[in-house]
């Protein structure tokens, strides 16, 4: 499993974490963060992110890098540890991309986690109706307490 590490304005790299583990407990165990806080040198961000890095002599030496937004201290971190073939990084981390690169962390190689990272951010933003469809009817005078009435 390619290492995946999220880089990202505090407090969210430990948020997203948070829940990672919610909705995938086992593949978020493997998920790892560094929150960036405002009086933290890039020298400093750089060895603690390169430290939570697989080594070449890993058994999977590939990472993912998954930043908030592109120019800032987050990713100007994880721009400093692409290589191209064994750490590749994407700004603008979002719950589907993230839910998307979790659910095939454990049997994708890089090149495909990464292009399933993308696939799940850009598909997770869509435009939410100003009406309900028809097709989902909601009555708002229900109380019954066996009525619940859940979004996924």
């Amino acid at each position: 499993m390619a290492c995946l590490l999220i880089i990202a304005h505090a407090p969210l790299a430990s948020a997203l974490k948070a829940l990672a583990a919610h909705t995938f407990p086992d593949e978020a165990r493997q998920l790892r963060i560094l929150d960036v806080l405002p009086d933290m040198s890039l020298e400093l961000l750089e060895g603690e992110a390169r430290r939570l890095l697989p080594g070449e002599h890993d058994d999977d030496p590939e990472a993912l890098v998954l930043t908030d937004v592109f120019g800032a201290t987050p990713s100007n971190i994880a721009q400093r540890l692409v290589d191209g073939s064994r750490v590749r990084a994407l700004a603008g981390v979002n719950v589907p991309m993230l839910w998307r690169t979790l659910n095939y962390a454990g049997r994708a190689r890089l090149d495909e986690l990464f292009a399933r990272a993308v696939q799940g951010g850009a598909q997770g933003v869509l435009p939410i109706a100003s009406t309900r469809p028809q097709n989902q009817a909601f009555s708002p005078n229900v109380h019954d307490q066996d009525h619940h009435h859940h979004q996924q």
